[in-house]
């Protein structure tokens, strides 16, 4: 026994002095480790940073002052981070590349802010929407625009919600991926509906008005059963896609109450729209989603009026003290009429149940009409602003 243990370890020490690097390969070795650090602000639950791909922005330096060189010294691109799905969903396949990528071409209700720039693009043969943080963005915003990417990949998918395909969350620009729908916002698409347009005709009838009520309505209903609430329901918050289904849109109100960094903006372009009670500064209550989705039933059979438009903002709530209520379009029918009127009723309690509404538009889409609605003329933008109660420094941000 001595014999083999002396001769194992002369044999080991040859090894050692004459062959090295096979002593080496039969040591244990320690893990690497491959973790990223996000510098300068900490990942939102809900986005896993550690799974990630390689993923090129297929964008000119036109259309960003972001100087790749600058930042990415490994050269390495910006990875994708898929959004976290619910257990019983498959994780989304990751993309190879964004295609097409070019600035998307804004209008009144779809703007970028002073921290975001939109985007239109291709990923995996499909049309998508770009949201990147300018490099000019502070920590502040950089935490805002990932946590609001959280909040939407926690909330989950419904089929009138917009999908939330990824998130670019390593390395800038950081880049959210929404589905692109094709229509845009509701309010732009109403005011297509007041031109005779040969090639792209507008047929928004009043089943169409149903259907679409209660498609926003289910969304609604899904937000409310996780105790959220939308609080800036109209036309300008819903989108819509090529085959003019409705998804509800504006969320990031609602990531802001949840994350309780803010209340109730006290903004004068939504106080048409706002329910009595959030005129005086009360809590908003789902009654309150009500009240403007009435509003919203409204704009549709409007063909995207203001609402309210004779009344100002300062007598906006005494109009609403004496029971007065919204003129009825020409174009609406007694029963949507009526259906408007009782969700905008004075008393929280005498609005109806959301699932007593959702009833009700699922029962009037059967007996509507498929007549297409018109009205008189164009918009002028000018006056609308007047009448909705904007002001000059508003933002006009849906996304």
């Amino acid at each position: 026994l001595l014999l083999a243990s002396f001769l194992v370890t002369l044999v080991f020490i040859l090894l050692l002095r004459y062959c090295p690097e096979k002593v080496d390969r039969i040591r244990p070795r320690k893990k690497i480790t491959t973790r990223r650090i996000l510098q300068g602000i900490d990942a939102p639950p809900g986005l896993n940073v550690l799974e990630h791909e390689s993923i090129a922005l297929d964008m000119p330096t036109s259309y960003s002052t972001f100087d790749a060189s600058k930042t990415y010294q490994s050269q390495r691109f910006p990875t994708f981070t898929p959004i976290v799905q619910p257990r019983e969903l498959p994780r989304q396949r990751l993309p190879e590349s964004f295609n097409l990528v070019a600035p998307l071409q804004g209008s009144f209700s779809l703007r970028a802010d002073a921290s975001v720039s939109l985007y239109r693009a291709r990923m995996e043969n499909r049309n998508v929407v770009l949201r990147v943080l300018k490099d000019s963005a502070d920590a502040d915003e950089r935490h805002d625009f990932l946590g609001f990417a959280s909040f939407l990949s926690q909330l989950g998918p419904h089929p009138f919600l917009p999908e939330l395909l990824g998130v670019v969350s390593i390395r800038a620009p950081l880049v959210t991926v929404v589905e692109e729908l094709e229509n845009r916002d509701l309010l732009s698409y109403l005011w297509q509906c007041r031109q005779d347009k040969v090639d792209n005709p507008c047929e928004m009838t009043e089943r169409r008005i149903f259907t679409m009520g209660s498609q926003v309505a289910s969304a609604l209903e899904f937000l409310h059963s996780k105790d959220l609430l939308h609080g800036n329901i109209r036309a300008r918050s819903v989108l819509v896609t090529k085959q003019l289904t409705a998804k509800l849109w504006g969320l990031h109100g609602v990531y802001i109450r949840k994350s309780k960094k803010a209340t109730q903006r006290d903004d004068p372009s939504m106080k048409k729209w706002q329910a009595p009670e959030l005129l005086v500064r009360k809590a908003a209550t789902k009654s309150s989603d009500i009240w403007s989705f009435g509003i919203l039933l409204f704009e549709m059979t409007s063909l995207g009026d203001a609402p309210f438009a004779e009344i100002s903002i300062n007598e906006l709530l005494q109009f609403h003290q004496r029971g007065k209520s919204l003129k009825k379009p020409s174009n609406c029918s007694n029963s949507l009429y009526a259906l408007i009127k009782s969700c905008c009723q004075w008393k929280e309690q005498d609005r109806p149940l959301l699932v007593e509404l959702s009833r009700k538009l699922v029962s009037g889409e059967k007996s509507a009409s498929d007549k297409v609605l018109k009205a008189s003329g164009t918009v002028n933008l000018e006056q609308y602003l007047q009448e909705a109660g904007y002001g000059e420094a508003n933002s006009y941000t849906v996304f």
